[in-house]
């Protein structure tokens, strides 16, 4: 448990506030929906999708929120731009928690921020993500939309060490800006770091990465530390509940070095994930006060499940 010397940044998205000094805002819980194989899709490149099953995971999620304190927002997939922009609307009409704008391309992504710029939902959308392979032209779109808020992903190919992550995001790629400079061109005021996470092992790089970014930059910093979980091989001779307690032990990780976030991946695994990353932040925040910290919410899993 720790505060960080460096004075923490707090931005409020669609009504949800994110980051900060440990325990003082709760984490931020992303849940994802549409993505690839997700069998709710019932045709990718035109969106169709089983309307009631999306309304019970987004419901659940919405939930789980309001029993535990943690706020949430919905990562949004779509395949095509007609798909992307359908799901973005069904999402906003059954929940009024932020939407990260997620896409297989920046064509798609770009054409569908245009489109939530047009239907007044740009205060509510992040924009998932600025990377690597940034551009004028994406910039550009960005800018013209009017996105204020982005995810910055700090994945460096040639060094995805922690302190790659730190030197992509301060010196950048080729000897462009380094992505946060480059991010703020583009009108994105608020850039919420992602700590990338390639493999289980790289868990650790990514709770690292939190750390140093926080100290850094003092900017909101999060990672998506729960989907390689299921892709790990030897997981099945670690017993029944092993995906279950893995996956809970590794986004508690991330909240003991600063996350400010959590990608949690499909919306389902909601109701396994909240009550463990509550139970986190609640003694986090209990710390915090030995610190001089408070909460800044009366709506802190602190005070909500103790």
């Amino acid at each position: 448990m720790f505060k960080f010397e460096r004075e923490q940044r707090i931005f409020e998205i669609g009504g949800i506030k994110i980051g900060g000094q440990p325990g003082e805002t709760p984490t931020v819980m992303i849940g994802s929906i549409f993505h690839r194989g997700h069998r709710i899709v019932q045709d990718s490149k035109s969106g169709a999708f089983n309307r009631e099953e999306a309304e019970r995971l987004v419901t659940v999620q919405d939930e789980m929120s309001n029993i535990t304190g943690l706020p949430c927002m919905v990562d949004v997939v779509g395949e095509t731009v007609e798909a992307l922009n359908k799901h973005v609307d069904f999402v906003s009409e059954v929940t009024e928690v932020p939407i990260l704008m997620n896409g297989p391309s920046v064509s798609v992504r770009v054409e569908a921020l245009k489109y939530a710029a047009e239907i007044g939902l740009i205060d509510r959308v992040v924009y998932n993500s600025v990377n690597y392979t940034l551009n004028d032209e994406e910039i550009a779109s960005i800018r013209s939309s009017g996105a204020t808020a982005a995810l910055v992903q700090a994945f460096n190919p040639r060094n995805p060490r922690p302190n790659g992550m730190i030197e992509i995001l301060k010196s950048g790629w080729e000897g462009g800006k380094g992505l946060l400079a480059a991010a703020s061109t583009s009108g994105v005021e608020k850039q919420l770091i992602l700590a990338p996470v390639l493999d289980v092992p790289s868990i650790g790089f990514a709770a690292q990465g939190v750390f140093l970014a926080k100290r850094e930059f003092g900017l909101p910093v999060g990672t998506a530390p729960i989907g390689v979980i299921g892709g790990w091989e030897r997981l099945r001779d670690l017993g029944r509940y092993a995906k279950k307690t893995c996956r809970a032990g590794a986004a508690a990780l991330a909240q003991s070095m600063g996350a400010d976030f959590i990608l949690y991946g499909s919306l389902a695994k909601a109701r396994d994930l909240f009550p463990v990353c509550a139970m986190i932040d609640a003694t986090i925040a209990y710390n915090a006060r030995t610190l001089g910290l408070k909460q800044l919410t009366r709506n802190h899993p602190l005070h909500r499940i103790f």
